[in-house]
Protein backbone atom coordinates (compact mmCIF):
# COMPACT_ATOMS: atom_id res chain seq x y z
CA UNK A 1 0.00 0.00 0.00
CA UNK A 2 1.11 3.58 -0.35
CA UNK A 3 2.52 5.32 2.60
CA UNK A 4 -0.33 7.49 3.19
CA UNK A 5 -2.86 4.77 2.80
CA UNK A 6 -4.86 5.81 5.67
CA UNK A 7 -5.21 9.63 5.17
CA UNK A 8 -6.11 7.79 1.17
CA UNK A 9 -9.02 5.58 3.02
CA UNK A 10 -10.49 9.33 5.05
CA UNK A 11 -10.25 11.24 2.21
CA UNK A 12 -12.06 8.57 -0.35
CA UNK A 13 -14.54 7.63 2.75
CA UNK A 14 -15.74 11.60 2.63
CA UNK A 15 -15.41 12.13 -1.13
CA UNK A 16 -16.07 8.89 -3.38
CA UNK A 17 -19.76 7.50 -2.65
CA UNK A 18 -18.76 4.22 -4.87
CA UNK A 19 -15.71 3.78 -2.53
CA UNK A 20 -17.69 4.57 0.52
CA UNK A 21 -20.67 1.96 -0.74
CA UNK A 22 -18.26 -0.85 -1.31
CA UNK A 23 -16.28 -0.36 1.12
CA UNK A 24 -19.22 -0.07 4.01
CA UNK A 25 -20.81 -3.30 2.38
CA UNK A 26 -17.58 -5.66 2.14
CA UNK A 27 -14.44 -3.73 3.73
CA UNK A 28 -12.79 -4.05 0.43
CA UNK A 29 -12.72 -2.26 -2.90
CA UNK A 30 -12.42 -3.26 -6.37
CA UNK A 31 -9.33 -1.41 -8.18
CA UNK A 32 -7.95 0.29 -4.34
CA UNK A 33 -6.36 3.60 -5.60
CA UNK A 34 -4.02 2.74 -1.77
CA UNK A 35 -2.78 0.11 -3.42
CA UNK A 36 0.68 -0.12 -5.17
CA UNK A 37 1.60 -1.83 -8.26
CA UNK A 38 3.50 -4.36 -7.18
CA UNK A 39 0.85 -4.68 -4.02
CA UNK A 40 -2.25 -5.56 -6.94
CA UNK A 41 0.42 -8.24 -7.80
CA UNK A 42 1.07 -9.86 -4.43
CA UNK A 43 -2.66 -9.59 -3.93
CA UNK A 44 -3.90 -11.04 -6.92
CA UNK A 45 -1.28 -13.99 -6.19
CA UNK A 46 -1.92 -14.25 -2.82
CA UNK A 47 1.82 -13.78 -2.24
CA UNK A 48 0.62 -11.64 0.46
CA UNK A 49 0.00 -14.04 2.56
CA UNK A 50 3.50 -15.55 2.50
CA UNK A 51 4.17 -13.46 5.98
CA UNK A 52 1.76 -14.75 7.88
CA UNK A 53 3.51 -18.16 7.71
CA UNK A 54 5.52 -16.48 10.59
CA UNK A 55 2.04 -15.90 12.46
CA UNK A 56 1.87 -19.88 11.96
CA UNK A 57 4.81 -20.85 13.28
CA UNK A 58 4.53 -18.87 16.50
CA UNK A 59 1.02 -19.93 16.95
CA UNK A 60 -1.16 -17.21 16.82
CA UNK A 61 -2.10 -18.25 13.49
CA UNK A 62 -3.74 -21.85 11.69
CA UNK A 63 -3.23 -22.79 8.03
CA UNK A 64 -7.06 -23.14 8.18
CA UNK A 65 -9.21 -21.63 9.77
CA UNK A 66 -11.71 -18.20 10.08
CA UNK A 67 -10.25 -14.93 9.19
CA UNK A 68 -8.22 -12.59 11.07
CA UNK A 69 -10.94 -9.53 11.95
CA UNK A 70 -10.26 -6.19 12.31
CA UNK A 71 -11.92 -4.43 15.40
CA UNK A 72 -13.80 -2.55 12.89
CA UNK A 73 -15.56 -5.47 11.40
CA UNK A 74 -16.31 -7.56 14.47
CA UNK A 75 -19.39 -5.54 14.65
CA UNK A 76 -20.36 -7.46 11.49
CA UNK A 77 -19.88 -10.42 12.90
CA UNK A 78 -23.12 -9.47 15.77
CA UNK A 79 -23.60 -12.31 18.09
CA UNK A 80 -21.21 -15.26 16.38
CA UNK A 81 -17.92 -13.15 17.04
CA UNK A 82 -17.43 -15.37 19.97
CA UNK A 83 -17.83 -18.27 18.41
CA UNK A 84 -15.67 -17.25 15.31
CA UNK A 85 -13.12 -16.19 17.83
CA UNK A 86 -13.29 -19.74 19.68
CA UNK A 87 -10.95 -20.68 17.19
CA UNK A 88 -7.55 -19.52 16.15
CA UNK A 89 -7.53 -17.83 12.53
CA UNK A 90 -6.03 -18.99 9.52
CA UNK A 91 -4.64 -18.35 6.67
CA UNK A 92 -7.11 -19.72 4.39
CA UNK A 93 -11.11 -20.62 5.23
CA UNK A 94 -14.06 -22.04 3.95
CA UNK A 95 -15.29 -18.37 2.41
CA UNK A 96 -11.86 -18.06 1.17
CA UNK A 97 -12.03 -21.36 -0.82
CA UNK A 98 -15.95 -20.57 -1.83
CA UNK A 99 -15.39 -17.43 -3.91
CA UNK A 100 -13.18 -15.00 -1.69
CA UNK A 101 -14.34 -11.45 -2.21
CA UNK A 102 -16.96 -12.56 -4.80
CA UNK A 103 -19.26 -12.89 -1.68
CA UNK A 104 -21.09 -10.30 0.43
CA UNK A 105 -20.02 -9.56 3.26
CA UNK A 106 -22.84 -11.51 5.46
CA UNK A 107 -22.36 -14.64 3.15
CA UNK A 108 -18.58 -14.84 4.58
CA UNK A 109 -19.36 -14.44 8.33
CA UNK A 110 -22.22 -17.58 7.71
CA UNK A 111 -19.01 -19.41 5.83
CA UNK A 112 -16.48 -18.12 9.21
CA UNK A 113 -19.49 -19.70 11.64
CA UNK A 114 -20.00 -22.79 9.54
CA UNK A 115 -16.42 -23.51 9.31
CA UNK A 116 -15.95 -23.53 13.23
CA UNK A 117 -18.88 -25.35 13.88
CA UNK A 118 -17.93 -28.09 11.32
CA UNK A 119 -14.07 -28.15 11.62
CA UNK A 120 -12.12 -31.41 11.10
CA UNK A 121 -9.20 -32.52 9.51
CA UNK A 122 -11.31 -33.83 6.64
CA UNK A 123 -12.62 -30.27 6.12
CA UNK A 124 -9.06 -28.78 6.49
CA UNK A 125 -7.64 -30.87 4.01
CA UNK A 126 -10.46 -30.39 1.54
CA UNK A 127 -9.73 -26.15 2.28
CA UNK A 128 -6.58 -26.60 1.71
CA UNK A 129 -6.67 -28.41 -2.00
CA UNK A 130 -9.54 -25.92 -2.78
CA UNK A 131 -7.18 -22.93 -2.17
CA UNK A 132 -4.72 -23.81 -4.35
CA UNK A 133 -6.90 -24.02 -7.27
CA UNK A 134 -8.76 -20.77 -6.02
CA UNK A 135 -5.60 -19.08 -5.56
CA UNK A 136 -4.03 -20.13 -9.40
CA UNK A 137 -7.35 -19.12 -10.69
CA UNK A 138 -7.14 -16.00 -8.81
CA UNK A 139 -11.15 -15.60 -8.40
CA UNK A 140 -12.01 -13.27 -5.97
CA UNK A 141 -9.10 -11.36 -5.22
CA UNK A 142 -8.48 -7.55 -5.18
Amino acid sequence: MHTDAAERLQELLTTDEHFRSSWRNDQKVQQDPRITGLGRILRKTSLDELPQLINVLKGDMSVVGPRPVVPEETVRYGEVMPTVLSVRPGITGLWQVSGRNNLPYPERVQLDLRYVEEQSLMLDAKILAKTFTSVAGGNGAC
